[in-house]
């Protein structure tokens, strides 16, 4: 999806922009072969016949075993399904949204569709770009070294004061059942209808052993309910799932 070069075919998912970020991939990776192979948002100006056409050759050639897609919403996928059934093209096994305690829209559309169609849910953002662990106290007095003051934009809108709001409650929630935000943010997505694992970022060795024991927790109903409480399911406080003006204009 993003930009690695000048040329007009650096980005996106046309065929030639497949191919050759695939063959990139695999030469850097050092390795023959890609397991799950996922595009990143649509391309709304690229059929979708070209893109999962050169997904299936790919799938063919024996540089990738699976594809899936990512971020995109739940019309796309089914389109990309009916196309693929009707084409004989390769079929997508997963999408992969942004999903938290603080965005839950994927639940009313997304969630139960993957499940009737048997496709895996990989979710991002768990933590909710860090607000569900404290990492900020203010939405407009944002840390200088965190994304939202970085990278500005969509980063910086996903920081909203009822989303710190909640994260404080989460904090609070965690405590009190024996938990670390991250682990109970972590934990409620894990635990969640539909959702096949959460993707985690550990930046240090600490931070992956920390997180490693929330496979062997289960999230109890009583703790479940207390996090409903403070988003009911299906809603949002943040904006994490293709809100941003930029994606509504580029998908809708």
């Amino acid at each position: 999806f993003y930009k690695v070069g000048p040329g007009p075919n650096d980005e996106g998912l046309s065929r030639l922009h497949l191919i050759r970020a695939c063959e990139d991939s695999l030469r850097r990776l050092r390795t023959d072969y890609i397991d799950l192979y996922q595009i990143h948002r649509p391309s709304p100006t690229i059929p979708v016949e070209e893109t999962l056409s050169a997904l299936t050759d790919l799938v063919q050639q024996g540089k990738v075993r699976y594809i899936g897609s990512s971020t995109h919403p739940a019309w796309k996928v089914i389109e990309g399904i009916m196309v693929s059934e009707l084409k004989g093209y390769v079929r997508f096994v997963s999408e992969q949204p942004p999903y938290n305690l603080l965005d839950r829209r994927i639940e009313n559309e997304l969630v139960p569709m993957c499940q009737a169609h048997g496709l895996g849910l990989i979710t991002w953002s768990p933590l909710a770009q860090g607000v569900l662990v404290g990492r900020y106290s203010s939405a407009t007095d944002l840390p200088a070294d965190s994304r939202g003051a970085l990278r500005g934009g969509i980063y910086s809108e996903r920081i909203t004061p009822m989303g710190i709001e909640i994260g404080n409650k989460a904090l609070g929630l965690a405590s009190e059942h024996g938990l670390s935000a991250a682990q109970l943010a972590t934990l409620w997505v894990k635990d969640q209808p539909g959702i096949t694992a959460p993707l985690v970022g550990p930046r240090t060795l600490e931070q992956l052993e920390h997180a490693l024991p929330v496979l062997e927790m289960t999230l109890s109903e009583e703790l479940a309910a207390a996090c409903d409480e403070l988003v009911p399911p299906g809603s949002a406080v943040a904006s994490f799932f293709n809100s941003a003006a930029w994606m509504k204009r580029r998908i809708f």
